[in-house]
Formats: C-alpha cells, structure tokens, sequence
C-alpha cells in the first residue's frame, strides 16, 4: 500500500507461489472501455474505493507482463511486481477518464517508473545510474547490443549516437554491467582461510570501540604524566623535563650537570630515579 494512494483493497499477494498468483489475477475480467470509463468517473467523483480495486485487479496481468521484460537484471520476479503493482495503484490516483485513453496506456509510464527506481536502487550496492541520461543508457544498452562479447568500436559509437550520449558513457555503462559482483565476506567451506575483500577494506583501528579505547587511553596517561610530575622534587622535575619533555633540542647530562653543580653521573642516578617513580604512576599503555 502507497501512502498516496488512499484506497484499502484486498489484493493477490506474491508472497506465496508466483505461479499461483499469475493463475490468480490472468482470472480477473477485463473492463471494457465503458466499464473503465465508469469506473474511473466513480473514484474520481465520489472516492468509490471498490471502484478502484476493479481497476486495479483488471490490470495486474499488465505488471506481470512488463515485469517479465526486466527479468535480465537478476532480481526476483515477484519484487518486480510487487513494485509494478505500486506503480499501477499511484496511475489509478491520478488517472483522468476525460482525456480519451485508456487506463492501460496511462499505467505503463508509472509500473515501469517504480520498477526502474526498484532496479537502480537493487542491482548493484553501488548506484551505476545516477543521472537520466545514464539511466537511459543503462535499460537501453542490454536490448541494443548484439551478442554477449564486448563492442566493438563502430558499435560503441553507433549506440552512442542513437541515445545521443558520449561513446565514452557507452562504455563506461558497458564495462559495470559486465562486471562481477564481488563478496566482501570469505566464500567456501572453510571461512577461516578464505579471502574477500573485507579482509583488507576493514582497518580494526578505526572501529568506534578500539578509537574510544585509545582516547581514554591517552586521556589517562596525560593525567597519570602530571601526576608523577607532580610527585617529583624540584630539582628531579626540572632535570626530567629538560631531558624528556622538551620540544626543541633536550638538555644533555653535561649541561644539566653544568646547571646543578653537580656530576653528569649524578644528573643520571637522579634521572633514573625519577623515571622509575613515574612509571610507577603512568598507566601501561594497552595492546
């Protein structure tokens, strides 16, 4: 059911045997062009819902048939009507009996509308058909070549002519059609050997569990720097931020010996004692 479309009707469902269900509506009665006519003036004049659903059931056997011509795309025959179907209810809303054609006529344009959408949204993961003109390419192209090879280059620029696209985009469309699909899991009875590309597309660094890991991670080991800094004697403090924490050049053991009139041998027992404390306060970092 559509949301435009205000109508509740029971309606074969293609849920079950799709055999069944093109048993089921090659038996509803076609209108004739009267019959059409009145009902249409009906729902239009006066919402007659049952006037609706006869024009709609009348007509189902028109989506089974265009449906059929769409088969080549890979997708379940009975998605293709379940969408035609959609497109049938949305042409009965809009339909005007005072136009002079008959409903048939009216409908195509809309189950083969919601059947293309169906199609672009459904073939590939990734959309090959964003712009009309590619749209136009890609339900031409399988119909106007000849043969399963590639074309040939006469060929190419002769379609190209023919929907007034650049042989280029001929193609392009060419080439993804003719594509493989691709299976980002591992195929084959053993997973754990197998290989597909998310083996490689996948990086563990960035999931959102492992990036908030590290980030409390950092967030600790800042906290835990201050605070073994903090623990230090002044003098430890000063000799471990020149050694470690400068961002220029660090101070050397003689420079720093120079400073506190001290040997560079004791600037090292009092730079190896401090580092000690402070591993002791600093957070491990995690595997």
């Amino acid at each position: 059911m559509i949301k435009s479309l205000p109508m509740v009707m029971s309606l074969p469902s293609t849920a079950g045997s799709l055999e069944s269900y093109i048993q089921a509506v090659n038996r509803f009665p076609l209108l004739t062009e009267e019959e059409e006519m009145r009902l249409a003036r009906q729902y239009r004049d006066n919402e007659d819902l049952g006037a609706a659903r006869q024009l709609v059931l009348s007509h189902l056997r028109l989506v089974v048939s265009i449906a059929r011509g769409y088969l080549g795309y890979g997708l379940p025959h009975a998605d293709l009507i379940q969408e035609g179907n959609v497109g049938l209810m949305k042409a009965v809303k809009r339909f005007d009996p005072n136009r002079g054609v008959r409903l048939v006529s009216f409908a195509v344009h809309w189950i083969r509308a919601e059947m293309h959408e169906h199609i672009l949204r459904n073939w590939r993961v990734v959309k090959i058909a964003t712009t009309k003109a590619q749209r136009k390419l890609f339900f031409n192209l399988r119909s106007m070549k000849k043969g399963h090879g590639a074309m040939t280059r006469e060929e190419t620029d002769e379609m190209a002519s023919q929907l007034r696209v650049k042989a280029s985009d001929v193609s392009e469309m060419e080439m993804r059609l003719g594509g493989q699909d691709i299976s980002l899991e591992p195929i084959g009875e053993d997973d754990e050997e197998g290989f597909g590309p998310i083996s490689y597309l996948s990086n563990p660094e960035e999931e959102p569990g492992r990036i908030l890991e590290h980030e409390e991670t950092e967030r600790l080991r800042t906290r835990g720097l201050e605070n073994a800094l903090n623990s230090l004697d002044q003098r430890s403090r000063k000799i471990i931020e020149a050694r470690w924490l400068r961002e220029d050049d660090s101070a050397t053991l003689h420079e720093l010996a120079d400073e506190f009139g001290v040997s560079a041998e004791r600037i090292r027992q009092i730079e190896a004692q401090a580092m000690k404390k402070m591993r002791a306060l600093i957070p491990a970092p995690t595997a």
